[in-house]
């Protein structure tokens, strides 16, 4: 679906809200995109989180992120700039309990990967 809509359209948004994320490579310096779920927050704020499939390891976005948070996302074929602010330990609980209101059960993801997850806060620069 992507392709065929230049990426204005991802098949993972049809069933949830999904982004690209444009990252700048915390070892390499190059520019990279990963394509993600996320959840809008009233005040237009995004949450991302670092899921990695229950894998017990980061995702490589989320290194890139906490090297360099400024970065860009594209939704729905428009892009705009982005501050990246990692959840502190005193809110993850308010943000889990907000995420698991969109997504039932998501929180799955970090009990099964024995990890803390990263969350993080993605708003408009």
């Amino acid at each position: 679906m992507s392709v065929l809509t230049g990426g204005r359209v991802q098949l993972s948004g049809i069933l949830v809200p999904s982004l690209v994320l444009h990252t700048i490579g915390a070892r390499s310096g190059i520019e990279r995109d990963t394509t993600l779920m996320y959840c809008p927050e009233p005040d237009g704020a995004i949450l991302v989180t670092g899921s990695n499939f229950a894998r017990d390891t980061h995702p490589a976005w989320t290194a890139n992120l906490l090297a360099n948070p400024s970065a860009s996302v594209s939704i729905k074929g428009r892009r705009m700039d982005v501050a990246a602010h990692l959840i502190a330990d005193d809110e993850r609980e308010k943000v889990w309990a907000y995420l698991e209101k969109q997504w039932p059960g998501y929180r799955g993801y970090e009990h099964a990967s024995g990890r803390v997850l990263r969350i993080f806060r993605l708003e408009k620069r």
